[in-house]
């Protein structure tokens, strides 16, 4: 049986000075992202496209959601695998080709998750698993890209 789940965001575009679109430079790439009960998310795109650096762009995002959802897929086979995670980070780097005319795609993301399991006879295992999450992340799956995984594995056990 497969399920269908539903996404709803919302967003408004806050970048007009006035002109509105009537030239290319008389308008900001600033809108705000919001979905119902949660914290609305600042947004532009990137600077290279005339956006504002200290909103999130497009790009990121994409990356980040990529990383998110590698990392919950992750946890959850640790733990029904007897691997005890007790830290958890990613410096994720995704790549973008632009072409002459402006369009583009991105050609991969690459994870650089560093993990800290709490004993060294984990760290194979441990390893192991990130195959197993980029199999089942629902965004690495929607993606026309390689979703690479450079892993990390950490022993906290003292010595």
């Amino acid at each position: 049986m497969v399920k269908e789940h539903h996404y709803h965001t919302n967003l408004r575009w806050t970048g007009n000075r006035g002109e509105g679109t009537s030239s290319y430079k008389a308008y900001d790439r600033d809108h705000v992202l919001s979905v119902a009960n949660k914290p609305e998310l600042p947004a532009s795109s990137d600077p290279s496209f005339r956006g504002n650096p200290e909103r999130y762009n497009p790009e990121e995002l994409l990356v980040a959601s990529l990383s998110s959802c590698h990392m919950l897929w992750y946890l959850h086979f640790c733990s029904v695998n007897g691997v005890v995670v007790v830290e958890y980070e990613d410096a994720a780097e995704g790549l973008m080709e632009e072409k002459a005319d402006g369009s583009g795609k991105f050609l991969s993301v690459t994870l650089h998750p560093i993990v800290t399991v709490t004993s060294e006879a984990m760290a194979e295992k441990a390893r192991s698993l990130h195959h197993e999450a980029n199999k089942f992340c629902f965004i690495a799956n929607s993606v026309n890209f390689p979703v690479h995984h450079e892993p990390t594995i950490v022993s906290s056990e003292a010595g």
